[in-house]
């Protein structure tokens, strides 16, 4: 796989020019030379083989030579409602969670929430997809919703029929869920109170015995769920 670089803009066939931190990337960082082929992508499930005709620090002019569609999704669609860990085993949850194949994560606030989001961090979480999605080969980006409160996710009509909460003392499984679209919610080290955990139309399982980390938690249920799909 050639080298990829991230850019928002629409692409095709055709002379386009890379500038801002993903020019820099790629002539300053990876020294990539006129004449050698990388690969451009944004997010529309598509590669776009392209061949560097110049370029310099800010500017990197390319023609791009095909459009292919290279779509590496799962089937089916895969939300994550999770509250946040500390510092960066953030940074690592986010990374792994666009790895596995994520559709869509929402940085989620319960009553035990210790790290509480800011509405301007979605910015930052946004960048570490980009890179994740860079490093592996997914061409569509996981989506990266502002924080919302747990109240507000379970009044939520657009999520997948298939709704999983995350809960130590619970006795359902998921081996025992349906190969279709999900959404689960994974709660704070100090774990949802009762309240939360009987919401309505949200199904209680367990990982196991032991009490996870928010991050382990995560990554375990995304791998485990990509991997039936």
């Amino acid at each position: 796989m050639s080298r990829r670089f991230f850019t928002p803009d629409p692409l095709d066939v055709g002379e386009y020019t890379l500038t801002g931190p993903e020019a820099h990337h790629l002539h300053s960082v990876c020294r990539v030379e006129v004449g050698e082929t990388v690969t451009l992508f944004n997010g529309d499930g598509c590669e776009y083989p392209a061949e560097v005709v110049d370029a310099s620090k800010k500017r990197v002019q390319l023609f791009v030579q095909a459009r292919t569609l290279t779509d590496r999704e799962s089937p089916h669609e895969l939300w994550l409602a999770s509250a946040l860990p500390k510092g960066d085993r953030l940074d690592f949850l986010i990374e792994k969670l666009t790895e596995l194949g994520v559709t869509r994560f929402v940085p989620l606030v319960t009553e035990r929430s210790v790290v509480r989001p800011k509405e301007n961090s979605v910015e930052k979480y946004e960048r570490m997809v980009i890179e994740a999605s860079k490093q592996c080969g997914r061409n569509r980006l996981m989506i990266v919703e502002p924080p919302q409160s747990w109240s507000a996710i379970t009044q939520r009509t657009d999520l997948p029929g298939c709704k999983v909460i995350l809960h130590p003392t619970a006795t359902g499984s998921l081996s025992g869920l349906p190969a279709t679209g999900c959404a689960i919610a994974i709660g704070p080290e100090g774990g949802f109170t009762d309240a939360e955990a009987s919401a309505t139309g949200w199904q209680p399982v367990r990982l196991g015995n032991a009490i996870l980390r928010i991050e382990t938690a995560a990554i375990a249920t995304a791998a485990i769920l990509t991997k039936r799909q």
